[in-house]
């Protein structure tokens, strides 16, 4: 984990650079794709899912919800990507899931500079990576 400073521009460029972004969707997929057959079950996606936290509350503290409710969102969730209702993600329906969670995400942030820790391996990780190698270049 790390300390990072970012906005929702920070996002939102790291997802419309399309070679950046689809690198990162390309090695997550993969990554959450345990079987290696080439879609992602409701179980693999489930790991994806729980990583944004839906549930918690200020500064980290976890609401104690009931698991069946929360079991219930992300099925739901999860729903809202299977685009061909076939009970799995292809990498097209995840590709197109992460950006519009990401959007969102920026959305909510807005462009005011935020300090928040962030896990090694998650997606605003590597949207601040993605920023950083921006700002270096002359």
């Amino acid at each position: 984990m790390s300390v990072e400073i970012l906005n929702g521009a920070t996002i939102v460029g790291f997802v419309e650079d399309e070679e950046a972004f689809n690198g990162w969707v390309k090695k997550r997929f993969a990554a959450l794709d345990e079987d290696q057959d080439g879609m992602l079950s409701y179980a693999e996606m489930m790991k994806e899912l729980q990583c944004f936290r839906v549930f918690e509350t200020d500064f980290g503290i976890d609401a104690k919800t009931d698991p069946d409710e929360i079991s219930a969102l992300y099925f739901f969730l999860f729903l809202q990507f299977d685009r061909d209702s076939n009970g799995v993600l292809d990498f097209e329906e995840f590709k197109l899931a992460m950006k519009k969670i990401m959007l969102a995400v920026a959305d909510g942030l807005g462009l005011s500079p935020l300090q928040m820790i962030l896990e090694d391996d998650g997606f605003l990780k590597k949207a601040v990576e993605w920023e950083s190698t921006k700002l270096l270049v002359p």
